[in-house]
Order: C-alpha cells, then structure tokens, then sequence
C-alpha cells in the first residue's frame, strides 16, 4: 500500500485519479492543485513521507519538470518514484521529465489499465530495499562512518547513484526508451562500459567504499562524454549502460581510454588509505534505428553483455600473457 501524492492543476484529472485509486488499489491518494500547495502537504506530512508521486508537467507558476527536481533535492524522496502525468507526448517533453527525475511517463488522455500497469511498477519500485551510496568527490577521503548509511550490495542489482550528470535510475532508462517512437529513436546508438574485476572489488570492500567508487567511475564517464547529447544508468554488475542521440556515432574504445585516462588522474581510496585503481573496458556500439521497444531493450542488453565480456576477455588476456612460457 502506497501513499501518494498526486500534483495536477486541473480539478476533473485530480477527481479522475482519486477516483481510480479508490476503486481499483488500496493505494492513498492526496491531491494538490500546483506545486505551492505541494509544498506545503509535504511539509505537513513530514512525518509519514508520501512513497511516490504522480505530476503534471504543464502547470502555471512552477512546472511539474521544476517540482520533480525539486522534489528529488530533498533527502526524504531521492529514491520515491516519480509518475509524471502529461498530455505532452513530445520528446523534449520526455527528455525534461527524465532528466529532472522522472522514473515513468504517461500521456493524457490516459487508460486506466495503463495507468494501473505503471502504478504496479512504481509499487514494485518502492517495496524494492533502497540503497544510497552518497557522491565522493574525487581527491575526498572515503567516511568509515559512512559504512553505517550503505547496506548491502548485490554485485548483480542496479543500485542508485546521485548527483553524476545525465546519469539516471536505471528502471528509468528502460521506462524513457520505450516511451520514445521509433523516429526519435532514429540515430541513437547504445554503449555501455564495465569495471574490470568488477568482483573483486565487491568482494574485498566494504558497500560505502564500493558505491563511492561507482561513483566516481560513473561521474568519470559523464565527464568524459561531456558535450555530447547522452543518459546513463548503472545496470549492477559494474556495468555503466549509456544512451548516445542526434546521430552521434560513439567509438567505444577509444572513450574507455578516455574513461581510464580520467580514472588514473583520480586519487581515490579505500578506509585504510590504500589507492585504488578501477578501469573499465567497453563493449559494441549498437545502432536503435528501426527498432521497437521491446527489441530496443534487447539492444541494451547487447551492449551491457558485449561490455561485460570485453572486461572478461581483457581479463583473461591478462592472465595469459602472466603464464606465457611458465610451467608448473
């Protein structure tokens, strides 16, 4: 059961939404008609947080895109799922949402088995355990106090990062892409890069020291494709998946060294003061012209693996060229 609060300057989508929730979750709804009145229920239920939100972006005053930044600057909802409400379908529209935090996307005039179905997402989204791993900047010595805020964490799951530029949640990612038409995705190429011995670091760290180190690496990567049109998102397993647009034609290698360059100028550390050196290999660039939404996952998920087994071969490389010519 989530409580949520939906944002909408139009009294018969407020009604429509109550209506729906009422009759068909077990869901609480609460209503405000701006992003004041927001505010201010916020503030009275600073007590009992809202574990999500539905928003519209057009909105007089300030706008649902302004609110959801807003709303993802304040410590109590960085991870609450975001549902923005739009009759706007147009991909800067899309673009705005994600980028301001959005986790899903929905156009109005809205069907309620849709809505239903997204609403079951964000549910699914709020019950899963969060994880914050809180930005290191690079030359900053890592907190041990800081072990206490960052539970466990799965090498295999997706986990939040905060504050990297053009880098979003991953579930996002997957949300923005099947929202965009076959033409806007026309001339997107996705890419992605993963940490080498992505394991071994999960194993010998603590959950803080490793979430700041994705952090970094991940924050390394923005810069690196600084100027360019991109979104990002951790995929788990050391895997940065990244989204390039506007016909872009990315050479993943030769931004991997980029990446790396980057890394070996950043001093970054365990608890114990020792250095640590983390390097990514990249994958295949994978072209999205012509595809639909579900074989576009596909595609991400070949650049992911294609990026995975690029650090596996570097790996094994490794150990190779180590033995070549000894015996046992």
């Amino acid at each position: 059961k989530m409580k949520i609060l939906a944002v909408d300057d139009d009294p018969i989508i407020l009604e429509l939404l109550s209506h729906f929730v009422e009759s068909m979750t077990d869901h609480k709804l609460v209503t405000a008609s701006g992003a004041d009145e927001a505010t201010k229920v916020m503030q009275q239920n600073a007590r009992a947080p809202f574990d999500s939100f539905l928003l519209d972006i057009q909105m007089p005053g300030t706008d649902g895109v302004t609110l959801a930044r807003q709303i993802r600057s304040m410590d109590s909802y960085i991870d609450a799922p975001i549902l923005m409400l739009t009759a706007m379908s147009e991909k800067s529209y899309i673009d705005a949402a994600f980028s301001a935090g959005a986790t899903d996307y929905v156009t109005k005039p809205f069907e309620m088995t849709e809505l239903k179905a997204r609403l079951a997402l964000v549910e699914r989204a709020v019950d899963a355990p969060s994880r914050k791993t809180g930005k290191v900047f690079a030359a900053q010595a890592i907190n041990p106090q800081g072990n206490k805020a960052v539970g466990p964490v799965q090498l295999h799951e997706p986990v939040s990062i905060y504050d990297v530029n053009n880098l979003i949640e991953f579930m996002a990612l997957e949300n923005y892409m099947q929202q965009l038409s076959r033409s806007d995705l026309f001339g997107s190429t996705a890419f992605a890069f993963t940490i080498r011995d992505i394991e071994g670091f999960h194993n010998t760290m603590s959950p803080f020291e490793f979430c700041s180190m994705l952090s970094d690496v991940g924050e390394t990567v923005s810069d690196t494709l600084e100027g360019c049109q991109f979104l990002m998102a951790y995929a788990g397993n050391g895997t940065f998946v990244c989204i390039a647009e506007s016909g872009w034609r990315p050479q993943p290698n030769t931004l991997a060294n980029n990446v790396n360059l980057g890394l070996a100028r950043t001093e970054l550390f365990d608890n114990n003061g020792k250095q640590i050196k983390p390097r990514v290999c990249a994958g295949s660039a994978v072209r999205l012209m012509w595809k639909n939404s579900s074989s576009v996952m596909d595609a991400i998920s070949e650049a992911h693996a294609s990026a995975e087994m690029a650090a596996a071969d570097f790996a094994r490389a490794q150990k190779d060229f180590w033995y070549v010519g000894r015996t046992a």
